[in-house]
């Protein structure tokens, strides 16, 4: 069992209902000692929503590798908050997330908090308006953010080397009743094109099938960025970003190593690797395609 003597690098997983909060915490305990300047993860409280489909399984799964693995099984989320520094939240179910962070708010602990942040806007607004009443910020990303081929773009962007005029990403895209549909899954491939794209949506507009969402942005300076959200063939990630000098394919998920570095830099800093006003709206994005599903037109954001 890992001892509790450093003070400021302790990390506790709050949700074992997915397969993140031990990625991460075999991430974080078996690399080199400096790789994420001393931080482990030492506890865990297991819930969690058993209220999805499966997850009353998935937690058991879960606890039990967490308990092999040496992590301390926490039976209240009040015990794991006395007991650490910093907090990746990973419950799955978004409709938890206000209550879970209120908890962690409230202890002034730094929080990762997972997708999705709520089950619709009004569920993501309420989470910022509590994070402002604490004087709290949280970090949340989707791994897929930081591929090799989108960090390169960026970099080669800050540089003034290339200008991103459009881009198409695609990801797997399976739904939850409960949560807006991009919610649940589609989110990783809307965070790839907001990557690329940055913020300045202006409207959404959708299309439906059983097997396929397509969700087409207008940006700022008539740049357009779509999402296709699948449900049917390649279960993959990726996409294509269009330059001034050059079509750019984008890669397949490569690793959590590099979001979880950009965790442990903002429990380090208090620096948010990813700008609110884009977190935000990723989220609203996401909104107006639920809203253009059912007016099968363009859905201005600000709607939202």
């Amino acid at each position: 069992m890992l001892p509790l003597e450093s003070t400021g690098r302790r990390i506790g997983v709050v949700g074992l209902d997915s397969s993140h909060g031990m990625a991460f915490s075999k991430l974080i305990n078996q690399a080199e000692s400096n790789a994420y300047h001393g931080y482990k993860v030492i506890a865990a409280y297991p819930y969690g929503s058993t209220a999805i489909l499966g997850n009353s399984e998935k937690i058991k799964t879960f606890t039990r590798e967490a308990s092999a693995f040496g992590l301390r099984i926490c039976t209240s989320l009040e015990e794991l908050l006395s007991q650490v520094d910093c907090v990746l939240l990973e419950t799955t179910d978004g409709r938890m997330h206000y209550q879970q962070a209120e908890a962690v708010f409230k202890a002034g602990k730094p929080v990762f908090i997972d997708k999705p942040l709520g089950a619709n806007f009004e569920q993501v607004k309420s989470l910022y308006k509590l994070a402002d009443h604490y004087g709290i910020r949280f970090f949340s990303a989707s791994a897929l953010r930081y591929i090799a081929a989108i960090e390169q773009l960026n970099r080669d962007a800050k540089g003034a080397a290339t200008r991103i005029i459009g881009a198409e990403t695609f990801s797997p895209c399976t739904t939850q009743p409960a949560h807006d549909d991009l919610y649940w899954y589609g989110i990783h491939g809307v965070e790839m094109l907001y990557a690329v794209m940055g913020t300045g949506c202006k409207a959404v507009r959708a299309v439906h099938t059983g097997g396929t969402d397509l969700a087409t942005g207008l940006w700022e300076g008539g740049r357009i960025g779509t999402f296709r959200g699948t449900r049917t063939g390649v279960n993959a990630f990726g996409g294509i970003v269009f330059t001034e000098k050059a079509n750019v394919i984008l890669g397949d998920f490569d690793g959590y190593e590099k979001l979880v570095s950009h965790i442990i830099r903002f429990f380090e800093t208090g620096v948010l690797p990813v700008a609110e006003k884009e977190t935000k709206e990723i989220y609203a994005f996401m909104s107006a395609f639920q809203l253009s599903k059912t007016t099968a037109d363009w859905v201005p954001l600000e709607k939202v």
